[in-house]
């Protein structure tokens, strides 16, 4: 089923296959499931004009594909008890983004990795439940990994997701 390939396809266990040029339909279903993830194969296939069944198929091949990777809620960090927000730089020991990153992800809070160029290596997105916790994961824990040479904190006042702009 699709959804098992989904999951293949994002623990790295199977090769996704090459990316396929997006139709129109496709890039209309991508925005519908990006607003809204609940969205019934029947309510997609009626808004794009296509038949249930094609609108199945295709959802199927874009998550084949790779192109979707899962369907989520967009949750409020505050209101779910996650009020502290920061942005983390890291500068990196050369050659060790796969270690580092696999200890990222291991982060209570981590919520976006990235490799990045510039005067940091990685930038890391984390959501706390106060500062206290925030400055036990950046002392504590990041500091810890070997690999990290240096940290740096942007600490976020206020933050907004965007809506999709297909």
């Amino acid at each position: 089923m699709a959804s098992e390939q989904m999951a293949e396809g994002q623990e790295g266990t199977g090769p996704l296959p090459p990316a396929r040029p997006l139709d129109a339909i496709d890039q209309d279903i991508l925005r519908m499931l990006q607003a809204d993830g609940r969205a019934s194969i029947r309510s997609v296939a009626e808004r794009v004009h296509v038949s249930r069944a094609n609108a199945y198929a295709r959802i199927n091949r874009l998550v084949e594909d790779g192109v979707i990777r899962g369907f989520g809620a967009r949750v409020d960090h505050e209101r779910a008890g996650h009020g502290t927000s920061a942005y983390i730089t890291l500068k990196i020991v050369q050659n060790t983004w796969r270690t580092v990153r696999e200890q990222l992800r291991q982060l209570p809070g981590a919520s976006h990795i990235a490799l990045v160029g510039g005067d940091f290596d990685v930038l890391l997105l984390v959501h706390t439940p106060d500062n206290r916790a925030l400055r036990e994961l950046v002392l504590t824990r990041l500091q810890a990994i070997p690999e990290v040479l240096s940290t740096r904190t942007l600490l976020v006042f206020e933050e907004e997701d965007l809506e999709p702009q297909w």
